[in-house]
């Protein structure tokens, strides 16, 4: 009995080590390979409110109009994230607060945010005018694209160039969801 229990003790520590290693990988708050994050970034210019123009859709955004993200500094060198959304179908405002940490140096804008306790996903900023008056955002992996603006709309010519830009990182661009914007100074 004790030589059958002994592999059997084995695969399974092996196939325990194999999803714990896969869930690791799947927490990483890392850029996607081949993307960098800005560089030379400035958090305090960062504050402030932002308007989304376009995005990738999820679950946690689908449906929701007027977008924004405002973002504030923290005591703990962080900066608290506060997302808000209008949901047509219910006709309210929906809000959720998060906190952003710095994966690295504070002059990267490479950010690791969490609206959910402990679990967090990445952020960063892979395109920003330089003065922070629109800016691409991606997550940890291709399927998180977002195009925020200081205003709630954006020159076509600025969308045309971040959409090509996004394209030839590798996000799938003909699935953007372009947010209306109507309620912005509600």
């Amino acid at each position: 009995m004790k030589c059958f229990l002994a592999p059997m003790r084995d695969r399974v520590r092996a196939i325990a080590l194999v999803w714990m290693c896969g869930l690791l990988t799947a927490c990483t708050t890392q850029a996607p390979a081949g993307i960098q994050p800005v560089r030379g970034f400035d958090a305090q210019r960062y504050l402030g409110r932002w308007y989304e123009i376009a995005r990738l859709d999820h679950a946690f955004e689908r449906g929701l109009t007027d977008v924004s993200a405002t973002y504030e500094a923290r005591g703990d060198s962080g900066l608290t994230v506060i997302n808000r959304g209008y949901d047509a179908s219910t006709a309210t405002w929906k809000s959720a607060r998060g906190r952003a940490y710095f994966n690295g140096p504070t002059d990267v804008a490479s950010l690791k945010v969490s609206f959910f306790g402990p679990f967090f996903g990445g952020y960063h900023v892979v395109a920003l005018d330089t003065d922070y008056q629109w800016a691409m955002v991606v997550g940890n992996d291709r399927s998180y694209l977002w195009i925020l603006s200081r205003t709630p709309q954006l020159s076509e010519s600025v969308k045309a160039s971040l959409v090509a830009q996004a394209d030839r990182l590798g996000f799938d661009t003909g699935k953007l969801v372009w947010v209306p914007q109507t309620r912005a100074a509600q």
